[in-house]
């Protein structure tokens, strides 16, 4: 039976475009997810493109090719995961907006890549693989091959799965186990390999013991004071003129070498200088700033917020300096190789391949950045500019005691920790106040009231953390082996 009762035509219309137009939602909201991703693979072939125009149809130039592509690949990862040491606590603490933050990390980073990152680059990452051991540059160049290509894909396993890790123990990783898939585990030089693996200690509990012991003076000198802007106007210079003394001594150090070597002794030299000249300029800074300002903790907060933008500008660009060698070094390894037809120790770093790694740095941050920001600055524990301030400052100070003690520690680790430090100080901190509480109410004679114990630290984050950068060295280094063995069997 036919329909007494037919739609007009224009109802039929509007529907068939309703359906067109949820049809078109749905295809937007699946290619935003295929975007970044999409671009990713673009600047890849697009650094596999210039090598190919650089090295035309010489001999092992396919090599070259996916070697800068696979350098891109793990530049982008390097911004990805790393670069978010330096910007999620300012984001956390709500001092910088994400998008703030990450322009001003990617110009920082490729700044600090591009005008002070190093003119050489290691090959055989940290020493751990004996140099005597390779063969011939072949296996120097399938070895350094397989070695980036492993740790590129765990550092974008570990940003996948919302953990920080340290990129320079992935290369290590990486290079340990292609050396030992090409030469044996006589190639590996252990004792090196110790150090590095007590650095997975050392370094996340110093930067939190170093946050911890600042958030503690600021409570003590500051925040628990009965006039809090007298306390201030005292202290807070003095904190500002030593976190300025402590990245002028960091920059100095780890930031400047490409541009003039500056030893340890003249850089404290300078740090000890730029602190005195920041306490003369802050103090009356401070005064002004403080001016009818209320006598609470809420207000002295605003005072630390400029300061931390600084610190974390000052820190991408350390970042960007230093390790950009994690993402180009094994490529500049294998362009070495392959244009001279030997290895070296240490190789000159073509600026075309220092352009990938800045560049790819910056892209990685912008695409995948803010999934790692957000966990460090807000979902470990509660940060505020004060706290953060505090993470910032531990990072610069444990970073240079690290290097003046010769201990081999990771950035990542510290800054993380520091994170760590200051949230488990909170928790302590909570809990004493909370006994002392109960202490007084019982003096009193008042029933002492039920109280939970406070977790201020979240512990499925803290246990993700902890197991990823213990499992770094040994999945990358597995990983790399495996892809040695491969691409031996097929070159």
């Amino acid at each position: 039976m036919s329909d007494t009762n037919p739609k007009p035509r224009w109802q039929t219309l509007d529907s068939d475009l309703h359906r067109i137009s949820r049809v078109e939602t749905a295809n937007i909201h699946v290619a935003r997810h295929l975007l970044a991703p999409g671009i990713a693979l673009a600047f890849m072939a697009l650094a596999g493109l210039t090598a190919a125009v650089l090295f035309g149809r010489a001999d092992g130039s396919h090599v070259v090719v996916a070697a800068a592509a696979f350098g891109a690949y793990m530049a982008i990862n390097v911004g990805a995961n790393d670069v978010a040491n330096n910007m999620g606590p300012a984001v956390g603490a709500n001092v910088l907006t994400m998008g703030g933050a990450i322009v001003i990390a990617a110009i920082a980073e490729s700044a600090g890549a591009l005008l002070a990152g190093g003119d050489v680059v290691s090959t055989i990452s940290k020493g751990i693989v004996d140099p005597a051991s390779v063969q011939n540059s072949e296996v120097f160049i399938w070895a350094m091959m397989a070695a980036l290509i492993s740790s590129a894909m765990w550092v974008n396993l570990a940003t996948w799965i919302g953990a920080p890790v340290s990129t320079t123990h992935s290369v290590v990783g990486g290079v340990m186990g292609a050396g030992i898939a090409a030469a044996g585990l006589s190639a590996v030089n252990w004792g090196t390999m110790s150090a590095i693996a007590a650095s997975w200690v050392i370094s996340p509990m110093l930067g939190g013991a170093v946050a911890a012991a600042f958030l503690a003076l600021i409570k003590s000198k500051i925040q628990n004071q009965d006039d809090k802007i007298a306390a201030a106007r005292k202290w807070v210079p003095v904190l500002l003129a030593v976190m300025a003394g402590a990245f002028a001594t960091y920059l100095s150090v780890k930031g400047l070498q490409r541009i003039v070597h500056i030893d340890p002794e003249m850089a404290l030299l300078i740090g000890l200088g730029v602190g005195l000249l920041t306490w003369s300029v802050t103090v009356p800074w401070v005064k002004r700033r403080s001016e009818g300002m209320e006598n609470r903790t809420r207000s002295l907060k605003t005072l630390f917020g400029l300061p931390l933008v600084i610190s974390a500008t000052f820190l991408s660009f350390a970042h960007g300096a230093n390790d950009v060698a994690n993402a180009v070094g094994p490529l500049a390894a294998i362009v070495h190789a392959v244009e001279f037809g030997e290895f070296a120790a240490k190789v000159p770093i073509p600026l075309w391949v220092m352009i990938i790694g800045a560049f790819g740095i910056s892209f990685g941050l912008f695409l995948f950045g803010p999934r790692l920001i957000r966990m460090v600055g807000r979902q470990i524990t509660k940060l505020n500019p004060i706290r953060a301030f505090c993470v910032a400052l531990s990072a610069a100070i444990t970073v240079i005691l690290a290097s003046w003690l010769g201990l081999p520690v990771s950035s990542t680790h510290i800054a993380v920790g520091a994170v760590f430090g200051v949230g488990f100080y909170r928790e302590w901190d909570s809990e004493r106040r909370r006994k002392q509480g109960k202490r007084q109410r019982t003096e009193h004679h008042l029933a002492p009231e039920e109280y939970r114990r406070r977790k201020l630290v979240r512990r499925s984050h803290f246990m993700t953390i902890v197991a990823a950068w213990v499992v770094t060295v040994p999945a990358a280094a597995t990983m790399s082996a495996v892809i040695y063995w491969v691409l031996t069997a097929f070159a």
